[in-house]
C-alpha cells in the first residue's frame, strides 16, 4: 500500500491528511513536533509531493482503493 514509507511514516501521514498539526500529531503519536516535521519532509520527499492537500489526496486516493 505505501511501500516506500515506513510504518511510522505511514501513521503520520494517515494523522496529517486528517488535518492534525504537527504539534497535534506529535501528541498522538508520542514523539517531538520536530520529529514529525522531519518526518514528513522525508514522506513529502519520498512521495513526490509538496503540501498538505497533495498529501490529503494521495492519503484518500490509496485508502480508498483497497
Amino acid at each position: 500500500m505505501w511501500p516506500e514509507l515506513t510504518a511510522s511514516e505511514v501513521a503520520l501521514i494517515r494523522l496529517v491528511a486528517q488535518g492534525l498539526t504537527n504539534r497535534q500529531t506529535a501528541e498522538r503519536l508520542a514523539v517531538a513536533p520536530h520529529t514529525v516535521s522531519s518526518d514528513l519532509r522525508h514522506a513529502f520527499t519520498e512521495l513526490g509531493i509538496t503540501s498538505r492537500i497533495e498529501l490529503a489526496r494521495l492519503v484518500d486516493a490509496r485508502e480508498h482503493r483497497e
